[in-house]
């Protein structure tokens, strides 16, 4: 009988350790990823993890950075998804804010880089891209030609999407004080649609007003909820000494547009849902994930003011780590709590065990 006591005892201090750890499991603070890690655009795996993609840095240095995590706030950095260089980019150090999308089998890489002809011709600038795997942690094999090029930082910050409404494969992209655009991909989704055009969704606004984010605009994402598309965007400037970025919001009944701000629906000074707070400078370039009780999630970057650099010769406001929190939904629009960086323990997302 003692022995059968002692087990029960044993048993139920077992089961209390268990629901001790399953309840700080529950929560999270940010940052989730204290890492250099610019520009995070998320993935669930048909493996149950989740997969976020950064632009080129780390220590050694990453092309395309990649972490992984089974919970969305536990991430390790993973390795380097193109370790090689595409033949026509071979001495670039931009590759630029990636985004993988899973068709069938085959993940696709989407990024930017200068191409090498570029530091000779200062009339051309950065190219997008697109490469393959089999694995979402890659090698990730370069399709051997740029998507498409220019001059300047235009095109830049590429994101995939399949219209669930019309079936039609696009990318949107877009920086450089121009518009965020949107093109149909050809079925290889490796070139895009014969006869299209891109179609301009959003413009940059020209303001003096320190309140407006709009001057440049980047970082398009796209999620379909409720019979309306929301494009998530961001602006003005990512970093360094003056940086000033935020993330806004317009949305559609197409994918393809007319596309409203939330500023031009609501009579709000400005779309913003995410901007400076506390000690999160600069936060933006967003991507967003649904999770398993069908909450959206916005992982993006920010700088934390206590720690701005990677290295002391950086400059300021250069090291850019992940922060995730949860979009709240008013009126048909997304929010932030707060309109900023939460900070403190905040309940985590909804993972299936």
């Amino acid at each position: 009988m003692a022995m059968r006591k002692a087990l029960l005892i044993l048993l139920a201090l077992a089961s209390i350790a268990g629901c001790a750890t399953s309840r700080q499991e529950l929560t999270y603070s940010n940052p989730v990823l204290d890492a250099d890690f610019p520009d995070p655009a998320v993935l669930k795996g048909t493996d149950g993890f989740y997969y976020v993609y950064g632009t080129q840095g780390g220590d050694p240095m990453r092309n395309v950075q990649v972490a992984r995590s089974a919970d969305l706030v536990r991430w390790e950095l993973v390795g380097d998804a193109l370790p090689q260089k595409p033949d026509w980019a071979t001495k670039t150090q931009d590759f630029w804010a990636p985004h993988v999308h899973r068709s069938g089998g085959t993940y696709y890489l989407y990024y930017s880089a200068k191409p090498d002809a570029a530091l000779t011709d200062q009339s051309r600038g950065l190219c997008l891209a697109v490469a393959t795997s089999a694995s979402p942690v890659g090698p990730f094999r370069d399709a051997g030609r740029p998507l498409q090029c220019g001059s300047g930082f235009i095109n830049i910050d590429p994101m995939a999407y399949d219209d669930p409404a019309t079936g039609k494969r696009l990318l949107y992209w877009g920086s450089g004080f121009g518009p965020i655009k949107v093109q149909e991909l050809a079925p290889d989704r490796i070139s895009f649609a014969s006869g299209s055009k891109p179609v301009d969704l959003v413009q940059p606004v020209k303001s003096e007003d320190p309140g407006e984010y709009q001057r440049l605009i980047e970082g398009a994402w796209v999620i379909r909820r409720d019979g309306y598309y929301y494009l998530f965007y961001s602006g003005d400037n990512c970093c360094g000494p003056k940086a000033h970025y935020a993330v806004l919001v317009a949305r559609s009944r197409s994918a393809t547009g007319p596309f409203e701000t939330m500023a031009a629906a609501t009579g709000a000074r400005n779309s913003v849902i995410l901007e400076h707070r506390g000690i999160w400078v600069a936060p933006g370039h967003n991507s967003v994930i649904e999770d398993a009780k069908g909450d959206h999630w916005m992982l993006y970057h920010a700088v934390d003011a206590r720690r701005p650099r990677h290295k002391p010769t950086d400059d300021i406001n250069t090291r850019r780590i992940m922060l995730i929190d949860r979009i709240v939904w008013r009126d048909g629009w997304p929010r932030i709590e707060g309109n900023g960086p939460s900070s403190g323990p905040r309940p985590a997302p909804a993972v299936r065990r």
